[in-house]
């Protein structure tokens, strides 16, 4: 076989190993390909039990119910279209408040609730840090 044909075979056999570890990769990440469920893909996929998922969306008004222990938090995620109840016994992240995203880590339960083992609260864009804007603001008046 001439130098040529071995390095063709080579480069070939190179890119399909590539490709074949691609596909083993996307098979085994295809339950985990979504970031997050979000309560309407709940209903219409259903709940998926047994299994450690991700669940966000916007706390719902008036949703949120502290516990008289000072740890457990019982709030409603909603997406707009449906709603999933969800509990939390721990600290809530310093964002985390009613009309405000989150994404919670944790299991369904059978009941369609939702019991979170972590809270992640999320903002927009134009969130800035107290301690930021406050040195924004004297930056700026210190400018003029």
């Amino acid at each position: 076989m001439k130098p040529k044909h071995q390095r063709l075979t080579l480069a070939l056999l190179g890119l399909g190993a590539v490709v074949a570890a691609a596909l083993l990769a996307m098979s085994a990440l295809k339950d985990q390909a979504a970031f997050f469920y979000a309560p309407s893909d709940v209903v219409k996929n259903g709940l998926p039990l047994n299994r450690d998922v991700r669940l966000g969306g916007m706390v719902a008004a008036r949703s949120v119910k502290r516990a008289p222990d000072g740890v457990t938090v019982r709030f409603t995620v909603t997406d707009g279209q449906a709603t999933t109840p969800v509990m939390f016994a721990g600290i809530v992240p310093d964002l985390f408040r009613e009309g405000s995203g989150v994404v919670a880590e944790g299991r369904f339960r059978p009941d369609g609730s939702f019991v979170a083992s972590n809270l992640l609260a999320k903002h927009d864009e134009k969130y800035m840090p107290p301690e930021m804007a406050g040195k924004m603001h004297e930056t700026k008046t210190l400018k003029q």
